[in-house]
């Protein structure tokens, strides 16, 4: 049999040689015209907050670099469960994305009935941002430093009252890691939202609360409450006088209240890595810094395989947490 009228491949193939045939025309880039039409941003959280503000500050950012609204849409509910949901289940061409938070990674360490995996249903696009909390107190309050709270803490056991956004937030989990390793004993006292949690400080019904920085700065300055550490890796160059909780004497203490943005699992990688690259750059830009920057956040703008991989980490840490600690979240 003559090989001489077949296609090349396919003479090849004859002879035994796999190659490719270039019979088709190559796949098309799905992200090369990316974006044609408004994406939808999930926020899963109320507006005002810090998760609502970092939505829109990068909106408004990649709004403006690819001449498509980048669309905000608050789907609260289900400690921010809703949102996520709803972006697992959109149809995976990369126009709905949603901004989380480290409060879902304590969500998934400790709700086993979630409608959604983030390994099996979603991926990452990025962190976005690192915060810390102030460790912050009364002023009214004897302890001035982080030994003398946790001495104190030790002769009045159960005595203290620390606010929370919720139970099974990530407020909560702080103070709950802050126990395990001081061997302290407080009252927990959640509210409905963090800004209600520092309201409720304020109002003399709680003694401590992990806040974040914009949020306390105000009353700092008018002297109503006190700062005793930052609960950073490190100390904050905006904050260089206040020493971290594990160098003021809880070796190990670090809670990060991170920022990220993640899709559905089945978008194209392709259209992901052009979400990040666009993240990233908008997380250069000076304005967006300093605007971040005044509640204590830093910009990160991580690959999506670097985000996942934090993203795991987190999880485990607040499970390996409510087993060591013996947590009963009712």
């Amino acid at each position: 049999m003559s090989n001489r009228k077949l296609p090349a491949c396919a003479a090849t193939l004859l002879a035994g040689v796999a190659v490719p045939c270039a019979v088709h025309a190559a796949a098309p880039d799905p992200a090369k015209d990316y974006p044609t039409k408004p994406i939808r941003l999930v926020a899963p959280f109320v507006p005002g907050g810090g998760t609502d503000t970092t939505a829109r500050t990068i909106a408004q950012k990649l709004s403006e670099r690819w001449g498509q609204q980048v669309v905000v849409d608050n789907r609260t509910g289900a400690a921010g469960a809703i949102g996520v949901e709803i972006t697992a289940q959109a149809i995976p061409d990369g126009y709905t994305i949603c901004v989380i938070s480290a409060s879902h990674a304590v969500l998934s360490a400790t709700n086993d009935k979630l409608p959604y995996d983030f390994n099996r249903d979603l991926q990452g696009i990025t962190q976005a941002t690192s915060l810390f909390y102030v460790l912050t107190v009364p002023a009214a309050l004897p302890p001035k430093s982080v030994k003398e709270l946790v001495a104190y803490a030790k002769t009045h056991p159960g005595k203290l009252n620390f606010a929370s956004s919720g139970v099974g937030s990530l407020q909560h989990f702080s103070w709950e890691l802050f126990k395990h390793l001081t061997g302290t004993r407080f009252t927990h006292v959640p509210y409905k939202g963090a800004a209600g949690s520092l309201v409720g400080m304020l109002a003399g019904e709680v003694q401590l609360g992990f806040f974040s920085m914009f949020g306390v700065r105000p009353h700092l300055n008018s002297g109503r409450v006190r700062v005793l550490a930052i609960t950073a890796s490190k100390r904050s160059p905006l904050l260089p006088e206040y020493p971290t909780v594990a160098e003021a004497g809880v070796p190990g203490y670090e809670v990060d209240q991170w920022y990220g943005f993640v899709t559905a699992a089945k978008v194209p990688r392709p259209i992901v890595a052009k979400l990040q690259a666009a993240m990233a750059d908008t997380l250069k830009v000076p304005e967006i810094v300093q605007r971040l920057g005044t509640d204590g956040s830093t910009p990160v703008g991580t690959r999506p395989e670097q985000f996942h991989a934090h993203l795991q980490a987190e999880i485990s840490r607040w499970r390996r947490l409510v087993k060591d600690a013996g947590l009963a979240l009712k």
